[in-house]
């Protein structure tokens, strides 16, 4: 198989879809990699290193999407490589359809394979390949927001951890899944009060035994979230339905009860957000606006801030699924492979995945049916 991996155009965007390492283990399998020039040096591998591991390097993107059967990417195709799409091509990369309708038209229109990290799912519920940047985002993002609470950033000017006879911080977070316990981990560390909200009973008492009571854990409703809300000096949304539009859980009149200068930091923006004044997402270099006099964090890459962290641990995850698609051939994979076969969202010009299909309002097709 040619597996084609082009750079990422995303803003901002530093990560790559697959290290040397990664390139050199396909190649010995017997496939063909080639590689966008320059895709790596944003995560400090350079085209030397690919092209020792085994690969091509080709010169424009246009050149990787003609000649691959399977495409690696990070990040969603943005509009300008809609053109290089075509039938009986396979995408594997974060879509997030589930807020970028425009872009499962055209993955429908042209009947392009689309497999998606984020939905890639297995029976235990778990999500292999979104874990790892969940894992660096929920940490990012109590980094980032103690940068914020600065004074010179826009922020209150408190301090997380405090300091003796001097209150931390209250970092609030919504949603207890792999962000929202990473972002307590880093917040707990840094001496913060931390509260954690969440609809599932069963999984607070998980996080109070891992944190020890550590953290507050709270039921997740509109009046315990109000509450919550008021009280943040940090608040960082971490919801999470894999495959839908996240759902919206903190209105703007929630947002204009807290104090001037709290920071907000909203993981969920890849799938629309779930703060209602986080309404657009937002870049590494602009990365904030100021709404009621709160500061609005919503870059839609936060793990593209740490390149080369995040780009080793995604390779490690995706690796074998590549190797299995490479090797099986896609409808193969996906057969044998029940976890992979939940990451596929558009097959055949038709949505395959419920909950992506329910989230854009478009027919829904199961891919068993698909498959027949």
């Amino acid at each position: 198989m040619i597996i084609g991996v082009p750079k990422e155009i995303k803003a901002d965007e530093n990560r790559v879809a697959i290290i040397p390492g990664g390139v050199e283990i396909l190649v010995e399998g017997g496939h063909r990699v080639i590689v966008e020039q320059k895709a790596g040096e944003g995560s400090g591998f350079s085209d030397q290193q690919y092209l020792e591991a085994g690969a091509e390097i080709v010169g424009s993107p246009a050149g990787i999407f003609e000649r691959a059967d399977l495409i690696l990417k990070v990040k969603e195709p943005l509009a300008s490589e809609y053109g290089f799409f075509r039938e009986n091509l396979v995408i594997f990369t974060f879509l997030h359809l589930g807020a970028a309708p425009k872009l499962a038209e055209a993955l429908l229109a042209k009947k392009v394979t689309g497999i998606s990290y984020d939905t890639v799912q297995k029976a235990d519920g778990s999500l292999p390949l979104l874990a790892p940047m969940s894992e660096v985002a929920g940490k990012m993002a109590v980094q980032v927001g103690a940068h914020y609470l600065e004074k010179p950033c826009s922020g209150s000017g408190v301090l997380l951890g405090g300091v003796p006879g001097v209150s931390p911080g209250h970092v609030v977070i919504i949603g207890g899944g792999m962000v929202g316990i990473n972002a307590a981990k880093v917040a707990v560390g840094m001496g913060a009060r931390v509260s954690l909200l969440d609809i599932d009973a069963g999984k607070l008492r998980h996080i109070d035994d891992i944190f020890g009571g550590r953290i507050n854990t709270v039921m997740s409703n509109r009046y315990w979230v109000g509450t919550m809300v008021a009280d943040a000096d940090l608040l960082i949304g971490a919801v999470l339905i894999a495959g839908a539009k996240a759902p919206l859980i903190v209105t703007e009149d929630m947002i204009k009860r807290m104090r001037p200068g709290s920071v907000i930091v909203d993981v969920a923006i890849d799938q629309g957000g779930c703060i209602e004044t986080c309404a657009m997402p937002t870049t590494h270099s602009d990365p904030i606006v100021i709404r009621h006099g709160v500061v609005h964090y919503s870059v839609a890459n936060i793990p593209g801030a740490v390149p080369r962290t995040s780009t080793l641990a995604l390779t490690n995850a995706t690796l074998p699924y590549v190797q299995k698609i490479a090797n099986l051939g896609v409808v193969q994979a996906i057969c044998k492979d029940p976890a992979l076969a939940n990451g596929v969202n558009t097959y055949g010009g038709r949505l395959v995945h419920e909950s992506v299909a329910r989230s854009l309002n478009i027919g829904y097709t199961s891919l068993a049916e698909m498959l027949q």
